[in-house]
């Protein structure tokens, strides 16, 4: 046999030279265009929904918002397993598709059901899905930093949240910036309890009084020689000041009670927060 082929290759030189010729240009496009992993992802094809549901103990946030969600996924075409995980104020749940499915098509499919059974589920309840990753394409980690001493944990916070984050996203291939540690600006209100008894007001009532008082406002317009002006009402709080006029409420000789009357101190705080990948 061997001699055979030994014989016909001799014979037919020029088809040898074809055929090599073909073999290594397949080989060169073999190269450049298979996808090479340094560490090749094996993991399941899944869908992550991860649903925020502040203050809730884990038998609340099972009972109102993770058993909706998983009975609700087990229909999802394709899904062979469907896992759900209550923890405190947060819900997760793992939807886990066969291996030739396409991790977008099961994204969409995921978003179509998630639309249906969202507006079952409390108002407090915020359900969004995982990134289109898993913890093996993890490949870089830095560090934001101030060698010159002119900027606090909250300022580097800021940089990352509102610039360099945004910056990175673009980078093709990155599919999410999980950010780690850092201080996060607040600004907190402590009232005094016993002017809240003189005024008779409670804390909702305070609360609303914030929300509304941090809110534009839009109207019609108004002609004014043959000129269309806008009518529009800035309300956003941008410092303390604006927060200390926040009307509560008008008394019975209509004087305005304004949030800087319930105050014993108003301060800005910078609380560290840590969001996980």
């Amino acid at each position: 046999m061997i001699s055979a082929i030994i014989r016909w290759s001799v014979k037919n030189r020029f088809m040898v030279l074809v055929a090599t010729l073909f073999l290594v240009a397949a080989g060169i496009y073999s190269v450049k265009n298979t996808p090479i992993d340094a560490i090749p992802d094996l993991s399941d094809v899944q869908v992550i929904i991860k649903t925020s549901y502040p203050g809730q103990a884990p038998q609340v946030v099972e009972d109102q918002v993770t058993y909706p969600l998983t009975t609700a996924m087990l229909a999802v075409p394709g899904a062979e397993t469907v896992r759900g995980y209550s923890f405190f104020g947060d819900s997760y749940v793992y939807i886990i598709f066969n291996d030739d499915t396409d991790m977008y098509w099961a994204r969409s499919r995921v978003l179509e059901y998630l639309s249906q059974v969202a507006p079952k589920l409390p108002p407090s309840a915020k359900p969004t899905l995982g990134p289109d990753a898993t913890g093996v394409g993890w490949v870089y980690s830095y560090v934001l930093t101030d060698k010159s001493g002119k900027h606090d944990l909250s300022e580097l916070r800021s940089m990352q949240d509102w610039f360099l984050k945004y910056e990175l996203q673009t980078v093709d291939g990155v599919s999410e910036i999980a950010t780690v540690g850092g201080m996060v600006k607040q600004y907190q209100v402590q009232i005094e309890p016993s002017k809240l008894r003189a005024y008779n007001l409670t804390l909702q009532q305070v609360n609303k009084a914030i929300q509304a008082g941090n809110q534009e406002a839009g109207a019609s317009v108004i002609e004014v020689a043959e000129a269309e002006h806008m009518v529009r009402a800035t309300g956003y709080i941008s410092n303390i000041s604006d927060l200390k006029n926040v009307p509560l409420k008008v008394t019975d000789k209509g004087t305005p009670l304004l949030l800087v009357i319930l105050l014993i101190l108003i301060l800005v705080h910078k609380c560290a927060e840590v969001f996980p990948s």
